[in-house]
């Protein structure tokens, strides 16, 4: 049998799913020291933000209905 999963993402989930890589960029520039000295426990906490994102975006999104 071939199972075929459709995900269909609307305007929310690619706005959610930007914030948290853009934070996620944010956090290896930081740890790394793209931008200036490596400022690792910046870069730890800033990393922290991306699940933080992606779960705030999905509780909004199932108070809003699921759609």
């Amino acid at each position: 049998m071939n199972w075929v999963v459709r995900v269909m993402l609307n305007r929310s989930d690619y706005l959610i799913l930007g914030a948290a890589f853009i934070s996620f960029l944010f956090s290896v520039s930081l740890w790394f020291g793209i931008f200036g000295e490596d400022q690792k426990f910046a870069g730890i906490f800033v990393g922290i933000w991306v699940p933080s994102i992606i779960s705030l975006g999905n509780y909004f999104k199932l108070k809003a209905g699921g759609k």
